[in-house]
């Protein structure tokens, strides 16, 4: 290991009612650089007072109080189950702001952002955090420019990040600016997870949320879903749900957060994407087999994974050395 005069330090900042994994998977992924691919990290836990501190699961982690003087390297502020534990944490928002003039990059995981926020930090950034409380972030403090679906932001020496497994991603990607790609690439592979993900948070999202009460909107969006080839107009689906086209709209976007059209869209990528990745069935069968023509497939795509089909078909060769035939007549899960 390089030795202390050249480690960088890493200070992840907790309160009482932290999120427990938006601690462990950036702190995870920092001390798998440290103890296993040479990278030159001095990494501490700290708290406003030290101590024990227990987070929102009841698991207490031990923490240090911060030296007063010294160089930071970096300060990563972890999240809360919801922004209003933040509300009592004047404490610590008295701490980051004391501390981040002396860190050369400041970063928080998911809802950490409102603490930032609360520092002034954020004001004429760009930022985001968690997708459900995007909309939140912005109402309170709206000097900040939040983009709701991003996996992380870097705007200067601020960094952001999404919804827990999101720390993880932004931390690789500061492991890969100090130590290289391949360090970066190698912890990836030891944590099971992508060196790089592409698109927004809202691909992670969309099926574990675009779920209504039980009733006639669950209804049809369960018929949309083995329906997907066919053309789905509000007129057809709201005719499934046996109410008006206008009401089928209006109660739709209410249970689900979405449009009826970007939802089945929505859809229709996450059954095209093991196809368009897995197999090599030509892109235009692929998009008549799920409702799209190609043009439209490619529009959707970069909208919600922020790559082209042609390029999530390149990077999945890529990240599986480079196999063009492993699931040629693969076909797509059913999705209901």
């Amino acid at each position: 290991m390089p030795h202390a005069k050249t480690a960088k330090t890493l200070w992840f900042v907790v309160f009482p009612g932290f999120e427990l994994l938006d601690l462990g998977g950036p702190l995870c992924a920092f001390t798998l650089a440290r103890d296993f691919h040479q990278a030159g990290y001095n990494i501490r836990v700290i708290s406003a007072e030290g101590g024990l501190v227990r987070g929102s699961t009841g698991i207490a982690i031990d923490t240090t109080a911060p030296s007063p003087r010294g160089h930071v390297d970096t300060l990563m502020v972890v999240g809360a189950p919801t922004p209003d534990v933040f509300d009592t944490q004047t404490e610590t928002v008295d701490l980051v702001r004391a501390i981040a003039p002396r860190a050369r990059r400041k970063a928080s995981v998911c809802t950490g952002a409102f603490l930032l926020a609360a520092t002034d930090l954020l004001d004429g950034r760009r930022a985001t955090t968690h997708w459900r409380y995007a909309l939140e972030l912005q109402r309170r403090y709206p000097a900040i420019k939040v983009e709701s679906d991003r996996i992380f932001i870097r705007e200067d020496d601020i960094w952001t990040s999404a919804g827990i497994t999101a720390g993880i991603d932004l931390a690789l990607a500061m492991i890969e600016e100090d130590c290289g790609t391949e360090t970066s690439k190698a912890i990836a592979r030891d944590l099971v997870v992508y060196h790089r993900r592409s698109g927004g948070q809202s691909q992670f999202s969309t099926m574990l949320d675009l779920e209504p009460t039980p009733g006639r909107i669950r209804d049809a969006l369960a018929y949309a879903r083995q329906h997907l080839k066919e053309h789905l107009s509000i007129e057809r689906l709201a005719e499934m749900a046996n109410i008006s086209p206008r009401q089928f709209a209006r109660q739709f976007t209410t249970e689900t957060g979405e449009t009826p059209a970007r939802a089945i869209e929505r859809l229709r990528c996450e059954t095209a994407l093991p196809r368009i990745e897995e197999t090599s069935e030509p892109l235009e069968q692929i998009a008549r087999q799920v409702g799209f023509d190609v043009e439209r497939m490619r529009r959707a795509c970069l909208r919600i994974y922020g790559l082209s089909p042609q390029a999530l078909r390149r990077r999945s060769r890529s990240l599986h050395g480079g196999s063009a035939e492993r699931g040629k007549h693969v076909v797509a899960p059913s999705l209901g």
